[in-house]
């Protein structure tokens, strides 16, 4: 939410600087976000005089005109703006000052053959409107010579995030009245004045939905003049963000950031019969003030007439029925609508408003009156007319929680030591009743519903940074370990990974439902995503990686490597998951190696079992299964499993058409593990296992088989080592020669022996084991 400091001392009665009330503010709850002076966009700018108004020599739209700056040098300015003429005072741009509408610094030029020495701005390029249509006319007494900035009043703008649970602050007065509490201030709350009626409301107001709309009050004000609202009001309105539209529409949307009472206005003529607050017909559409047409259905609440629906209750008006340059008779609507109701309808028709933000986090049921009162001041000062009296169907809900307080709590559980009569004064200064122990909460504050929000409200106001720092208690000895044992793995992952050299990736849980599709579809879907691409929650990690990946391959990196520990959504639950991508160069080129060399699949399957051992998962028990899966390439993928059912990790390439989709590079190879199939060890002690190193050498011995083409390498490695698990310690493949008609594998043995060295009789039966162990796997030794 945006304001000038102008605004905020219409409501509070402060000498406090820009940096002490923006300090202030995020001390109690109100964080900053950025503080903007507008005096520093409009350096450069002052009043000036126009002396003559002469036509260009070779320009028929051009004028050059002779200006007083005050300094008693005329300057010559070329202008083009139709208004421009003798006499008139306006707003000069010097050489050196930069235009806020464009960021264009103005220099002295020649303008078809004219010297220029500025420019005469209008009101768009001095981003203070949109008129465009000439340059801006100031008034007679306005002194010529001085800043612009300080002449028309250039106030600073705070813009404060709003937390949900602050609905009160959604208007200036609400933070006004903080403020003042922090002892900022005094509190000079809204003067609701007395409103001279003629005459009962000529229309009538009902409410049927008393769920949806339980109040609404109208009036109506005949014989208005509508056109630009006041400058105070659209410079305000300006620094707020809002763009002014005319005077009737402004002085709502005034109302609405001044106190935070959303309000409407319609067209008087454009409504036929009873005006009512209803329940929305299933199908029934409105077009609403922003172009967009809505189908509304039963769970909506509606304002409407004979004719239909006009308004989307709370949340934004009809395009039919609002206020236009041509109105005289107008209706004023002050409801008060369900948040629940709001926020449900929002959510279903993708609908924003200012209105919807302050109804759905609650408005005070108690400003109905003094609100329309405000509305019908500001416009019958603004536009004229005549007000009716006010027409009040139903009743707002005006329940107070009282809450019985023991002010001991607020040293109990804020940590801060406040005496009573200084937590009273807070309370009070707040809008709270405090009698004897009961506190009752203003009808503006719905987040207060117990003994823990009255200590808050203590503690902000007197200050967080009040809280004593005290140490916790710290029991004698060694303090016991608290990480989980899945904690405990993903940090041992995290760190393999990274000293492998890889880099980790965050990225986003929610991903287009098209790259779900890609995995088999998301069984979760976020019902009010914040846009259609983060709309399915991501069964795989891998598109948040492959887009991480293009980003870094788009702005040149040769490789890529990363990885990301994070949880993929199934219809079975939240899954645990590592997963990890290498795109471009394994190895850049050089005199010594050449080319430069890319990842394979064998790359990945390597990572994959570095990390798989990190995280403890048995891998010299792991077994190799080739259909990894639809998502993989049907001849680079694989699975590494405990058994068929007991996958712990897919790695390879993704399939073809996958790293299409997802804009992969050729030559992209990834891995999945899946941390919650990684058995948990059978002991749970945390102690490190000795280190025992044996005391004989190991003895190695190669062996060289045929085997067929079909038999996958890692079922011969397994079986060589379970041919002796006692003197086997390890076996891997060391060569493979493919001829015309056979197909040989080397594998290296390693054999440990324990109390004594192998003699050669028991080398040459392990051997056997061996040779008998590849047999029955179809394989013949080599001669």
């Amino acid at each position: 939410m945006k304001f000038s400091l102008e605004w905020l001392k219409q409501f509070l009665d402060t000498d406090a600087s820009v940096s002490d009330l923006a300090d202030a503010m995020t001390a109690i709850g109100l964080e900053i976000e950025g503080v903007e002076d507008p005096a520093d966009r409009l350096e450069g700018f002052s009043v000036a005089k126009v002396l003559t108004a002469a036509p260009h020599p070779d320009a028929d739209k051009l004028q050059v005109l002779t200006v007083d700056t005050g300094d008693g040098k005329p300057l010559q300015v070329v202008c083009g703006a139709p208004n421009a003429r003798a006499g008139m005072k306006g707003v000069l741009g010097q050489p050196g000052a930069t235009v806020p509408a464009n960021g264009m610094v103005l220099k002295k030029a020649a303008i078809r053959g004219v010297e220029s020495n500025g420019m005469m701005c209008s009101t768009r390029e001095l981003e203070l409107g949109d008129d465009h249509d000439g340059i801006i006319e100031l008034p007679e007494d306005a002194p010529v010579g001085a800043s612009f900035a300080d002449y028309s009043g250039a106030s600073p703008v705070f813009d404060v995030f709003i937390t949900p649970d602050r609905a009160d602050c959604m208007g200036v007065m609400g933070i006004a009245r903080d403020l003042a509490a922090a002892g900022l201030g005094t509190f000079k709350p809204v003067e609701v004045p007395t409103i001279e009626t003629d005459g009962s409301c000529p229309v009538e107001i009902r409410t049927d939905d008393s769920e949806g709309c339980p109040a609404f009050y109208a009036r109506v004000i005949t014989g208005v003049k509508n056109g630009a609202s006041p400058e105070w009001m659209q410079r305000r309105l300006i620094a707020a963000g809002q763009r002014p539209i005319s005077a009737l529409v402004d002085c709502t949307n005034y109302l609405m950031l001044s106190t935070g009472r959303p309000a409407h206005v319609y067209d008087l003529n454009k409504l036929s019969g009873p005006v009512v607050a209803r329940r929305a017909k299933a199908g029934e559409k409105v077009l609403a003030l922003n172009e967009k047409e809505y189908e509304l259905d039963e769970s909506m609440t509606v304002i409407a007439d004979d004719k239909g629906a006009h308004d989307i209750g709370g949340i934004m008006g009809g395009e039919h029925s609002g206020a236009d340059e041509a109105s005289t008779d107008v209706l004023l609507e002050i409801a008060y609508f369900d948040p629940d109701r709001i926020a449900k309808t929002g959510q279903k028709l993708m609908l924003s408003s200012d209105a919807r933000t302050r109804f759905e986090r609650g408005v005070d049921p108690a400003f109905m009156d003094d609100g329309l009162a405000l509305l019908t001041d500001l416009i019958v000062k603004t536009c004229g007319g005549t007000p009716s009296e006010v027409t009040r169907a139903g009743t707002p809900p005006m329940e107070r929680p009282t809450i019985t307080f023991d002010w001991n709590r607020t040293a109990a559980l804020g940590g801060i030591e406040v005496p009573r009569e200084r937590q009273v004064e807070i309370l009070e200064s707040l809008g709270f009743t405090v009698e004897g122990d009961d506190v009752t909460a203003p009808t503006w504050r719905h987040d207060i519903e117990g003994p823990a929000d009255l200590v808050e409200e203590v503690a902000r106001i007197v200050g967080f940074d009040q809280v004593p720092s005290t140490p916790l208690p710290r029991p004698d000895g060694v303090a016991h370990p608290t990480a989980t044992r899945s904690q405990v793995v993903e940090r041992r992952l995290r760190r393999a990974a990274a000293a492998r050299g890889f880099n980790e990736a965050i990225t986003w849980s929610f991903i287009p439902t098209s790259q779900a599709d890609l995995f088999g579809g998301a069984p979760n879907l976020v019902a009010n995503p914040i846009s259609e691409d983060m709309k399915a929650m991501r069964p795989s990690l891998l598109p948040g990686l492959a887009a991480a990946a293009r980003r870094n391959l788009d702005r040149g990196a040769s490789s890529v490597r990363l990885f990301e520990v994070g949880r993929r959504y199934l219809a079975e639950g939240e899954k645990p998951t590592a997963a990890l991508l290498m795109a471009g160069e394994r190895s850049a080129r050089d005199w010594d190696v050449g080319k430069a060399t890319g990842f394979t699949a064998f790359d990945a399957k390597a990572e994959a079992l570095a990390l798989l051992e990190a995280a403890g998962a048995p891998t010299d028990n792991l077994q190799l299964f080739m259909d990894a899966g639809e998502t993989w390439h049907p001849g680079r993928s694989a699975k590494l499993g405990l058994g068929p059912k007991k996958i712990l990790a897919a790695f390879g390439e993704p399939h073809p058409e996958l790293a299409r989709a997802l804009d992969l590079p050729k030559g992209t190879v990834v891995a999945e593990i899946f941390l919650d199939q990684i058995p948990q060890p059978k002991k749970t002690e945390r102690a490190r296992t000795p280190y025992a190193p044996p005391a004989l050498q190991a003895v190695s011995r190669d062996f060289a088989f045929i085997v067929p083409n079909d038999l996958p390498a890692d079922q011969l490695v397994r079986a060589i080592r379970g041919a002796d698990k006692k003197a086997i310690v390890d076996a891997r493949i060391f060569d493979r020669y493919e001829g015309n008609d056979a197909l040989s594998l080397a594998v290296e043995v390693t054999l440990q022996p324990e109390a004594k060295s192998f003699t050669e009789e028991e080398l040459s039966a392990i051997s056997k084991k061996i040779v008998e162990a590849a047999v029955k796997k179809g394989a013949t030794l080599r001669g």
